[in-house]
């Protein structure tokens, strides 16, 4: 088979609204229309996208309970206290390291290595 072999096909406008109305009177899904006019369903999202008609997208629904939901709640606050306590971490470490490079300077030390070293730290 040689590359210039396959068959690019390119569908009207005409045509493409003619499958979106068919998939909006809910008849048909994708897989089908697609089955009946030799079309892949990915092309059919393709042109849903392209005419911004996200009502044919399909739509994921998710149920929760309460139990579902106050868990969730309470990770989400449990997260955001633990980047907070990360955020106070990286401080601390960074004033630190400035304290140290100050008093390595302020005492003749070359860098901190050889302060922390001298102190064995």
């Amino acid at each position: 088979m040689y590359k210039n072999d396959r068959v690019t096909r390119r569908y009207s406008e005409p045509f493409k609204l003619k499958i979106l109305s068919e998939l909006t009177t809910g008849k048909h899904n994708k897989y089908q229309l697609g089955k009946l006019y030799g079309i892949a369903p990915t092309t059919i999202n393709e042109w849903i996208k392209k005419y911004d008609r996200k009502d044919l997208m399909n739509t994921r629904v998710l149920v929760e309970t309460n139990d579902e939901i106050s868990r969730i709640k309470a990770l989400q606050k449990e997260i955001e206290q633990l980047k907070k306590l990360l955020l106070k971490k990286d401080l601390d470490q960074m004033v630190e390291e400035s304290y140290l490079e100050v008093a390595a300077q302020k005492l003749g030390y070359k860098n901190v290595l050889e302060l922390k070293k001298k102190l064995n730290i």
